[in-house]
């Protein structure tokens, strides 16, 4: 902060007075430059957090599944430069049933830049096949973090700001001997739980979300700004001082940041389904379906009556595409959905079932009789758009098949309840001519 014993900055913008008495401590020097002037990304977060319904509708997660943030700084010591990152990168995505859980990833800009785009991408094919979205530098990460329901991160701001916004957190990596141990985030990581190694994620996950206690981190909220919600004004002030201009008399008003569409990455890993065909409520079939991407040992599930395998046309696997049970086509290419259907069928003698995406919570399904129904998901019971994908609703009507019960009957009963996790999803049935 020094040049030739003078301060190097004609203003030091600190966010909070605990930072200008660790200046004046380590710094004196420095300390009549300190301007106080809170924290204009955390101002931005903070009213973010108050629009937490449409946020999490934006990413997918508005009805309940989880959205689960992993965060990391960039260096050695960060999330992603520690040796447990390929071990948890590939457990969150094997074990975390795809329908319950929503998985991004928010990485330091440094890391983009660092190593390049292409190579970190590289980096997360197989997560990404496998349902994480990796989110941009420059895209909305500060709208994953403000919806998340926990934040799986390290000593970087972003897992603090995730604490301060009073959201679970969970470490996986922190590099306490690059802290100052009197700063908020070297708090931060005495106070928060850290990821146990060898222990199942997916109970740490949830047992860091259940068990969280509203008002735990209010500490760390207090000591991320001087003045919540003000550090703009504070700003344009201090600029327009240096510059000796006249400041504006209208406020400063930031752009507020919105909800942007984040849709679930497809899944073109193959991926392993458990199923149960329950007892019909109300005369309408239910079925529950437990979804899982390419898991390297057979998810444990003694309450499951059956299991199948889900394959994606265009996948990478195609040694495990020729197994599946059902496989599915995203629709893009912009083909007639119930010709595509017989061709798969075709292209693939060993599957029982194709289904071919028709719209956002649509799809058709074939079966090797010719049976050909359409499926759409109803809005939910809030009237939102339900945000599971539809091949899930394509496997419970696989195991409706592979029970020995007929597809007429889900025709006829024109409503399918599908089961993920706690959340039941209602989608219409109807029986088409195959084409």
């Amino acid at each position: 902060m020094l040049h030739e014993g003078r301060p190097l900055a004609a203003a030091t913008v600190l966010s909070h007075p605990e930072q200008l008495d660790r200046l004046r401590r380590d710094c004196p020097e420095a300390a009549a430059t300190a301007v106080l002037a809170g924290d204009p990304c955390f101002d931005r977060m903070l009213a973010l957090h108050r629009r937490r319904p449409a946020l999490r509708r934006a990413f997918g997660a508005g009805d309940g599944r989880r959205l689960v943030v992993l965060n990391s700084t960039w260096g050695r010591a960060s999330l992603l430069g520690s040796d447990a990152f390929p071990v948890l990168l590939r457990e969150l995505t094997e074990t975390f049933p795809v329908d319950e859980y929503r998985l991004c990833a928010v990485l330091h800009p440094n890391i983009w830049y660092g190593h390049g785009p292409g190579q970190v991408r590289a980096w997360l094919r197989r997560a990404t096949d496998a349902g994480l979205t990796p989110i941009d530098p420059l895209g909305p990460w500060r709208q994953a973090v403000a919806a998340a329901d926990c934040v799986i991160g390290d000593h970087g701001s972003v897992t603090y700001y995730a604490a301060a916004l009073g959201l679970p957190v969970l470490l996986g990596a922190f590099a306490e001997r690059d802290l100052d141990p009197a700063s908020p985030v070297a708090a931060l990581g005495r106070a928060a739980p850290r990821l146990r190694p060898g222990a199942p994620l997916r109970a740490q996950v949830d047992a860091v979300i259940d068990g969280h206690v509203p008002g735990r981190y209010d500490g760390f909220a207090a000591a991320a700004s001087s003045d919540p919600g003000a550090s703009a004004g504070l700003l344009r002030t201090l600029f327009h001082t240096m510059l000796d201009l006249p400041e504006p008399v209208r406020p400063p008003r930031p752009r507020p940041l919105l909800p942007e569409d984040l849709p679930a990455p497809d899944l073109t890993v193959p991926v392993r389904v458990l199923t149960t065909v329950r007892a019909p409520v109300g005369g309408v079939p239910e079925v529950a379906v437990t979804r899982f991407a390419d898991p390297a040992a057979e998810p444990d599930a003694p309450e499951a009556e059956d299991a199948h395998t889900a394959a994606d046309a265009w996948t990478a696997a195609p040694g495990r595409l020729s197994l599946a049970d059902v496989v599915t086509d995203d629709g893009r290419s912009g083909d007639p959905a119930g010709p595509r259907a017989a061709e798969l069928l075709a292209e693939h003698p060993y599957a029982g079932l194709a289904a071919v995406r028709t719209g956002s919570g649509r799809c058709l399904v074939r079966d090797r009789e010719g049976m050909v129904l359409e499926l759409a998901a109803l809005p939910r019971p809030d009237g939102f758009a339900d945000p599971c994908g539809p091949f899930a609703y394509a496997s419970a009507v696989y195991a409706w098949r592979t029970s020995g019960r007929p597809l007429s009957a889900l025709a006829d009963a024109g409503v399918l309840v599908v089961v993920t996790g706690s959340v039941r999803h209602r989608v219409t049935v109807r029986a088409v001519p195959a084409g």
